[in-house]
């Protein structure tokens, strides 16, 4: 996968454990519980392991609460409500009942009050990681988000700059990263740069024509499932083609050794495509660091 580094996606729509319990007026071993008896409020996982509640479903809980002073009827009624713009945990029980209507209601609603850059990034992607890895809601929610994205990605606008990046797509099929590969490069699209992806596994020697074609300023190797070998032939070749061409490393594409001279970039989409825009254009999408950091 590509890791979500500290708790970036969570900041101000989640709180932790004690923070919701107290606002529910309860203890944390009894929101726990609620947990475990009725699967609501159902709370996402940080990179630490910590229970992170999202805040409409413990305020919508709470109101539900003190007008019934039952939590079985509370949690039915805040169910039915659904207060508040959709959330990764909503997206998630849509995708583990594998319900594509439910999950389309969901991301439409989230449209309304969030950029797409954002419905993706804080919503779609995350619901994903939160079903099991392996399960059979996992390979569900899997497929349903990858073709969320390559639709979104056909009704991008035409890119309106002359900069381009080129991404070679090391991920592997029903992975996480393959989701963020593809939301990085609409991203990139839906902020007017010219964006090719193309598999890793392509001959080194064969890559002249791509970047010929494309000339791009930046070359992202995204997607942890090829080895360090057949991507530094690709890095050679398009060094060799471009001279000067900037290499970013995108979903630990790269092993971690401190030597490399490829500059990593993330973690997210949201903030990859805001540091390559900013460095092939000099532009910083203000819109999308307020995004990243709401």
């Amino acid at each position: 996968m590509c890791p979500r580094k500290a708790d970036h996606l969570y900041v101000m729509s989640s709180i932790r454990t004690n923070a919701a319990a107290a606002m529910l007026g309860v203890s944390p071993n009894t929101l726990r519980s609620w947990e475990r008896r009725f699967g609501y409020p159902m709370p996402q996982r940080t990179e630490g392991g910590h229970r992170q509640f999202e805040l409409n479903e413990i305020e919508t809980l709470r109101q539900a609460f003190a007008e019934t002073h039952d939590i079985a009827s509370a949690v039915s009624i805040a169910r039915e409500r659904g207060e508040g713009p959709s959330s990764p945990a909503r997206l998630q029980s849509a995708l583990a009942a594998f319900s594509e209507d439910a999950a389309d209601s969901l991301l439409e609603e989230s449209l309304a009050v969030r950029s797409v850059e954002r419905t993706v990034d804080s919503v779609l992607l995350a619901a994903v990681e939160l079903l099991p890895d392996g399960s059979p809601e996992r390979a569900f929610a899997w497929r349903y988000a990858t073709g969320w994205l390559a639709a979104a990605t056909r009704v991008a606008p035409p890119a309106s700059r002359d900069e381009s990046a080129l991404i070679f797509d090391a991920s592997r099929p029903r992975a996480l990263d393959a989701l963020h590969v593809q939301a990085l490069e609409l991203f990139l699209r839906r902020s007017g740069l010219r964006v090719l992806t193309l598999p890793v596994e392509l001959d080194a020697d064969r890559v002249g024509s791509a970047l010929r074609a494309l000339r791009p300023g930046a070359i992202v190797l995204a997607g942890s499932g090829s080895s360090a070998d057949a991507l530094g032939r690709l890095v050679y070749a398009s060094r060799q083609a471009e001279p000067g061409v900037d290499v970013f490393d995108y979903c630990y594409a790269l092993p971690e050794t401190g030597a490399s001279t490829v500059k990593r970039i993330g973690p997210g989409p949201t903030v990859a495509a805001e540091q390559l825009r900013e460095r092939l254009t000099g532009v910083v999408l203000m819109h999308t660091a307020a995004v990243s950091a709401s």
